[in-house]
C-alpha cells in the first residue's frame, strides 16, 4: 500500500513538473519520459516522499496544486503559487526589513508584474536585476517569471566599464539595482527604465520596486505561453563576463538526482550566505523554491551574523562557499560557541575549491553536516560529495548524482582516462546550459560538455578537481598545476591563507608565485622547505610574497586575474 501510494504520488508529482498531464482530472495519463523506468519511478517516489515534496493532500488542495504546476511548470513563479497553496501562513522571506509569508510574497509578486507590464516589460523582454541577497532580488525574480520574461543576473562586484558592456550586449528593457550601484550603473543605463530595489538613504529620485509593488493590482495573472530564462553571467576571469542562459526545467528528474545526495526537506528554514545571482546561489535558490523552503536572507555575509541567523531561525540548512566557512572557522572558540546551531543538517558548500583540511576541520568542530557540490554555470552540476564521502576521501568532489555522467578525457585524443589517470572534465546531464547570449557554447564530446577542469575519477567513482586546464603553467617543459602547490602550502600551520599564479620567466618560461597570508610567523625559506618536502622540486614557488588577504570574488574565489594584473 505504502509503495503504491509513493508511486501514485511520483507519477502526479512528475506528471505535472513534465507537462505529462493531459487532463486536469484526476487520472495522469503518462509520467514523464525519464521516470518511465520503473526503478526511476520507485527512486523517484521515495526521494520526494522522503524530502517532503510530496504528502498527503486534500483532494481539493491536490487538483489545484497539479493546475498550478501544470500551468507554470518548475518555475520561481510555481514555487511561490504552490507554497502560498499549501502554506499561505508561513515564513516564506527572512531579511534586514522583517519576514513575509507565502501568502504575501504571492500577492506582492503578482502585484509587481502587474506593475512591470504597466511599465512596458513583456514576456519578449529581459530585466537586469543587479541586487544584493534580499526580499526584492526574489520578489523581482518571481515577478518576471509570472510574465514569461528573462531574469538577466548582474555580478554585484561589476565595475562601470564591465556593466556597460554586458548592458549593450545583453539589452535588457530595464534594470533593477540596489541604490548603493547607482554610480556604477550611471553610464550603463541609457534611456532604459530603473527600479530601485533596496534604498540607502538620501533622494534618488528613482521609482523604487516597493512603491511599484503598492500601486499593483494583486488578482493573479494567466500564465505565460512559455516559461521565461534566466540568464546566469559567467565569472569573468577574462574579459567581459559572457551570460549563460537556459530554459527553466521542465521535468522532475533534476530534483530528484539532487535531492537523492544532499538531504534537504520541505518547509525548513535555510540561511543563504552565497550570493544568490551567483549559479551556486541561484541552483539552492531553485531548490528552495520546490521545497517551500524559509528563505533566510542577509545582504553582505558576516561570519558571525550567520551563526547568529541559524540559532534564531532555527535554520536546518546552509548554503555557502568555502571560503565563508573557512571565516566561521577562523573566529574565535568563544564567539563559535555563543550560537546554538545543532538544527543545521546540511551546509552545502560550492562555488570553489573545498581543501581537505577545511571539510575535516569544519565536520570536527560542527559535526558531519557537509555537501560539496562541484559544477558550473554551464553544466550546472557534476558531482556532489555527501559527508561519508569527505571522510573517507577528503578533498573529493564526489560521485555523480542520478542523471550526471562523467567522462575524463585526455587533452590530445578526446580517449577516456581509466581511474587514477588525469584528464579533462566532461559532464553530461538534462541541464546544460543552451549556449553563451553570444552564441558560442562549450566544447561537446558524445554529449557531454567540457567544464575546462583537470581531474581524474578514483576506483569508487569519486571526481578529484586538479585545476583548471588553462591554469597549467609550464615551467621548464614541466606541467605544474597551482591548486596542487595550493594545497600542499595550506597545510603547513604558518599559512591562512594562500594562491599561486604563474609569471613569465625568461629562462623557463613561466615560474610558480605565491601569495601567502600569513597565521603567525613563518618565512619564505620554510614555506619552500616545505613544498619540496611534499612535492618535486620544479613545483617549489621561486617567489613568495607575503599579503594581508587575497582578493576575492564576490562568491569567494580567489580573484586570480587580479593577481595577475598586478604582477604584469
Amino acid at each position: 500500500m505504502a509503495g503504491e501510494t509513493i508511486k501514485s504520488a511520483a507519477q502526479a508529482l512528475a506528471g505535472a513538473l513534465g507537462g505529462a498531464v493531459q487532463t486536469y482530472g484526476s487520472t495522469v495519463e503518462t509520467v514523464a519520459g525519464e521516470l518511465r523506468h520503473p526503478e526511476r519511478l520507485a527512486m523517484a517516489g521515495e526521494v520526494l516522499v522522503r524530502s517532503g515534496i510530496v504528502r498527503l493532500e486534500r483532494p481539493d488542495t491536490a487538483l489545484q496544486i497539479a493546475r498550478k504546476l501544470f500551468d507554470w511548470k518548475l518555475t520561481p513563479a510555481a514555487g511561490f503559487t504552490v507554497s502560498a497553496l499549501r502554506y499561505p501562513d508561513a515564513t516564506a522571506i527572512v531579511d534586514e526589513r522583517g519576514s513575509l509569508t507565502f501568502d504575501q510574497v504571492d500577492k506582492r509578486t503578482n502585484a509587481l508584474a502587474h506593475a512591470f507590464a504597466y511599465e512596458g516589460v513583456s514576456s519578449e523582454d529581459s530585466v537586469a536585476i543587479m541586487c544584493r541577497d534580499h526580499r526584492w532580488f526574489v520578489e523581482a525574480t518571481v515577478a518576471l517569471s509570472k510574465l514569461g520574461a528573462t531574469a538577466l543576473y548582474y555580478n554585484t562586484a561589476f565595475a562601470g566599464p564591465q556593466l556597460k558592456e554586458v548592458t549593450e550586449r545583453e539589452d535588457p528593457v530595464a534594470v533593477v539595482y540596489d541604490e548603493e550601484f547607482s554610480e556604477a550603473l550611471e553610464k550603463a543605463l541609457g534611456e532604459r527604465k530603473r527600479f530601485i530595489a533596496w534604498e540607502d538613504e538620501g533622494e534618488h529620485g528613482e521609482i523604487t520596486v516597493e512603491e511599484l509593488i503598492e500601486r499593483g493590482d494583486e488578482s493573479d495573472l494567466p500564465p505565460p505561453s512559455k516559461p521565461g530564462k534566466i540568464t546566469l553571467l559567467t565569472s569573468g576571469s577574462t574579459g567581459t563576463p559572457k551570460g549563460a542562459s537556459r530554459d527553466q526545467p521542465d521535468a522532475i528528474e533534476p530534483i530528484v538526482a539532487l535531492l537523492s545526495r544532499i538531504t534537504l526537506r520541505a518547509g525548513e528554514p535555510t540561511v543563504f550566505a552565497a550570493p544568490l545571482f551567483h549559479a551556486w546561489g541561484f541552483l539552492q535558490f531553485n531548490l528552495g523554491l520546490i521545497l517551500s523552503s524559509t528563505f533566510v536572507l542577509r545582504r553582505k555575509f558576516d561570519p558571525e551574523a550567520t551563526l547568529a541567523a541559524i540559532e534564531e531561525n532555527k535554520a536546518t540548512a546552509l548554503v555557502a562557499v568555502p571560503i565563508m566557512l573557512q571565516r566561521i572557522l577562523e573566529l574565535h572558540h568563544a564567539t563559535r560557541r555563543k550560537y546554538d546551531v545543532d538544527s543545521l543538517r546540511v551546509v552545502a558548500a560550492s562555488g570553489g575549491a573545498l581543501g581537505p583540511e577545511l571539510s575535516e576541520q569544519w565536520m570536527d568542530e560542527f559535526g558531519d553536516n557537509l555537501y560539496n557540490l562541484y559544477g558550473s554555470t554551464e553544466v550546472a552540476w557534476a558531482a556532489i560529495a555527501d559527508p561519508e564521502d569527505l571522510r573517507a576521501a577528503p578533498g573529493t568532489s564526489g560521485p555523480p548524482p542520478p542523471g550526471t555522467t562523467i567522462k575524463v578525457l585526455d587533452q590530445e585524443d578526446q580517449s577516456e582516462k581509466p581511474p587514477g589517470e588525469s584528464g579533462e572534465v566532461f559532464v553530461g546531464n538534462s541541464m546544460l546550459f543552451d549556449g553563451y547570449t553570444s552564441g558560442e557554447n562549450e566544447e561537446m564530446v558524445d554529449g557531454h560538455m567540457s567544464t575546462g577542469d583537470l581531474g581524474y575519477l578514483d576506483e569508487d567513482g569519486r571526481l578529484f578537481i586538479e585545476g583548471r586546464a588553462d591554469d597549467m603553467i609550464v615551467s621548464g617543459g614541466e606541467n605544474v598545476y597551482p591548486e596542487e602547490v595550493e594545497e600542499a602550502l595550506s597545510k603547513h600551520k604558518g599559512v591562512k591563507d594562500v594562491a599561486v599564479i604563474g609569471v613569465e620567466d625568461d629562462d623557463f618560461g613561466e615560474r610558480l608565485k605565491a601569495f601567502v597570508v600569513k597565521s603567525g610567523s613563518v618565512s619564505q625559506k620554510a614555506l619552500k622547505d616545505h613544498v619540496k618536502t611534499n612535492l618535486a622540486d620544479y613545483k617549489v614557488p621561486r617567489d613568495i610574497e607575503f599579503v594581508k588577504e587575497l582578493p576575492r570574488k564576490p562568491q569567494g574565489k580567489v580573484d586570480k586575474q587580479a593577481l595577475k594584473e598586478e604582477n604584469e
